[in-house]
């Protein structure tokens, strides 16, 4: 198919793994970052026009440097003229720079778009507050209603622990905030109020025990279906994530699998301990929060969900979850397993490895990603493959995902391109 250059000028034009298309499939967001890992050192958010090509800078971060703030990775609502993304605390500089544990969900909006406001609360000195966080999230997605977040995070509060001797130790996790408003008491740059209550949504162990379903990390969610999924009993849950998890085997080896945490409705319940954790003690999940395991892969011939970094993707109805793993012959395919547990099934057979994150149609019945250096869909039910750009040297290919609009007639991805400027990357389409 032929595909269209969208963006030209000679920075870098990062697209979020999903989520990138604004409600009306006229713009795309973006960062400008020309690697992924320089988050701390970007300044802006973008976006650009899927038909005239025109770019719209949307945000700046103030006082930026090579130490931050940084911004990156933005996910457009589906709904509203809103965007989340990752942005570091205001304060950084050569002494403390942007990191995991330094940064917060910004949210800019069509109708004040001057600045950001806070997601989610963070405090990181006394008193805790439950419903504000103590570190830094990122990897925002908005559920399919569009009214909560999911994110990743990690902790400031135990990584200080463990860099001054602790034995526990900054798990990453994840977690989901609800608009429910948190007022800190004391504000400045290390601590501030935010727009939305949020919770880890994911139990970690430091040691987890050989051969259980205790894991010592969470990361790389989603949301279960647009609504989210019917259990075996007729009853629905209405919001569920599934994340991956590291776990160890009967033989002590790390792998990964994937996991389901059904979300209570009312997420401000603390359980046996307090949601915002303790100064020696992690966050907790909140009442009413229930984790499970729905893969089990140690006895395969290549053990774990694997491949390129993905994050977990869902069908609309929320039935089933689908990952990346390695078939037989050690090429990584993408399958899936139903959200309640039970048989894996294989739903590309390649002869080469996906090489990117992919993302399923609107409609719920084409999977596209990046394989070979091309861009593919897959048809859901009968497996078939399409190639639908050549294949590319290694140097320009397609890069980290493919995104569907809303309509389900668009596909938008990044690829490096060289001019005598200098190598960059840039956004193209296809029309299908």
């Amino acid at each position: 198919m032929h595909e269209v250059q969208l963006t030209r000028d000679s920075y870098g034009h990062t697209l979020n793994g999903h989520q990138v298309f604004s409600h009306d499939d006229e713009w795309v967001v973006f960062d400008t970052r020309n690697d992924q890992t320089h988050i701390g050192r970007t300044c802006c958010i973008e976006k650009v026009n899927v038909r005239s090509g025109e770019v719209v800078r949307l945000y700046t971060a103030p006082g930026q440097t090579e130490y931050g703030p940084g911004v990156g990775a933005a996910a457009w609502h589906p709904h509203e003229e809103k965007i989340i993304f990752i942005h570091g605390l205001f304060n950084c500089d050569v002494a403390q720079p942007y990191d995991f544990t330094r940064r917060f969900g910004a949210i800019w909006r069509g109708d004040e778009p001057s600045g950001v406001t806070a997601a989610e609360a963070r405090t990181v000195t006394a008193p805790l507050v439950a419903g504000a966080l103590r570190g830094g999230t990122h990897a925002h997605s908005w559920s399919g209603d569009g009214e909560w977040i999911s994110f990743t995070y990690n902790d400031y509060i135990i990584e200080q622990l463990e860099k001054g001797g602790g034995k526990m130790r900054d798990l990453r996790t994840v977690g989901v905030m609800a608009p429910i408003p948190v007022h800190v008491e004391t504000e400045d740059e290390e601590n501030f109020s935010g727009i939305y209550f949020s919770v880890v949504a994911a139990t970690v162990a430091d040691q987890p025990a050989a051969g259980s379903d205790e894991i010592e990390k969470a990361f790389d969610e989603c949301w279960i279906g647009k609504e989210g999924y019917r259990k075996h009993d007729g009853t629905w849950q209405k919001r569920a994530l599934a994340f991956q998890g590291h776990v160890r085997t009967s033989t002590g080896e790390l792998i990964t699998e994937v996991f389901v945490a059904d979300i209570p409705d009312d997420i401000t319940r603390a359980g046996t301990a307090p949601l915002e954790g303790t100064a020696q003690s992690r966050p907790t999940v909140p009442a009413g929060l229930v984790q499970r395991r729905i893969t089990f892969t140690a006895d395969r011939k290549h053990p774990g969900v694997q491949g390129p970094r993905f994050w977990l993707r869902s069908s609309a109805d929320g039935a089933t979850v689908f990952f990346l793993m390695k078939d037989d012959d050690g090429i990584v395919q993408i399958f899936n397993v139903p959200v309640m547990g039970g048989e894996i099934k294989q739903v590309t057979r390649l002869p080469v490895s996906v090489q990117s994150q992919f993302n399923i149609s609107p409609e719920g019945n084409r999977i596209a990603f990046i394989a070979d250096n091309s861009i593919w869909i897959t048809d859901i039910a009968s497996g078939d493959s399409e190639r639908l750009t050549q294949r590319r040297p290694d140097h320009d290919a397609p890069v980290v995902s493919v995104s569907w609009n809303h309509a389900g007639d668009m596909l938008v991805y990044n690829r490096y391109v060289t001019s005598p400027e200098g190598r960059y990357l840039q956004i193209f389409r296809i029309d299908l």
